[in-house]
């Protein structure tokens, strides 16, 4: 199996870098905030960091084509990094400390480009998590201290916390009432939304998560953290891996069950 531990570092090195842009301006009364075609908002901060983040790649991996939220697709090739330079801007605008920036190189395979490493770097909230292919999951503070993360055990819905975002975009696919069923159906239900329910499954606490509708620089990073984690993520058809535009996270003994619920239409 290849070694990925340089992408890795370089990873936590580009991390590092967006960390100290977007810190730099979070809660800033002079913030400028615009409006994209979609009706999502963006940030300075979003394109300051993806700018960065892409000088430093064009410097270290020349060669790697590169795909970001705000500036698109750049070069080709069997090796993309995949940039998320703020996932949770609606949070970050309003000074909800919920952001992250998101850092995956994915490889060409057999089925198509699958995340390799993946970086999710929190900094308001003083978090990190990471993972490579076949090396595991970890979170901490640095790759010389850290913690593996493994997912939970539970193996009962019953006894599940289920984390899930808002329930406009579940109504607008006719999904609603399969989601309501599951929340009925859990232990615990909570609405943490972005980035952090699926770091929450990969370190155990949280078993179940999904969203509706998502881009790729969405779920690449956090995809594989939750795959080294020991976790399944797979599309709301059950596919392995973030390319389906939406996303179901677990832990593995509940997965088919979260879908089950998550299909139901009335």
């Amino acid at each position: 199996m290849p070694d990925y531990h340089d992408d890795l570092r370089l990873a936590h090195v580009l991390a590092d870098a967006a960390d100290a842009a977007t810190m730099d301006r979070f809660k800033a009364l002079d913030l400028k905030v615009e409006t994209k075609p979609d009706m999502t908002p963006v940030s300075e901060a979003d394109k300051a960091a993806e700018e960065l983040i892409r000088g430093h790649l064009h410097r270290a991996r020349p060669r790697d084509a590169i795909l970001g939220e705000e500036y698109g697709v750049e070069g080709t090739g069997p090796r993309r990094w995949v940039i998320d330079p703020i996932d949770g801007t609606k949070n970050y605008v309003r000074g909800v400390p919920v952001w992250a920036t998101l850092i995956s190189l994915m490889e060409a395979g057999e089925e198509g480009f699958q995340p390799v490493v993946g970086v999710v770097s929190a900094p308001a909230l003083n978090r990190r998590w990471w993972a490579a292919k076949g090396a595991g999951a970890f979170t901490g503070r640095s790759l010389t201290s850290a913690t593996r993360m493994r997912v939970s055990k539970v193996e009962r819905i019953a006894d599940a916390s289920f984390a899930f975002s808002s329930l406009s975009g579940w109504e607008e696919q006719g999904r609603l009432d399969g989601l309501l069923d599951l929340t009925r159906a859990c232990w615990r239900t909570r609405g943490y939304g972005d980035f952090w329910p699926y770091m929450m499954v990969a370190e155990g606490s949280v078993d179940i998560c999904a969203e509706p509708e998502l881009s790729l620089w969405d779920m690449a990073a956090t995809a594989i953290v939750v795959q080294e984690a020991g976790g399944r993520f797979t599309s709301l058809d059950g596919v392995d891996g973030p390319g389906g535009g939406n996303a179901a996270a677990s832990n593995g003994p509940l997965h088919d069950e979260l879908l089950g619920y998550l299909n139901r239409r009335y």
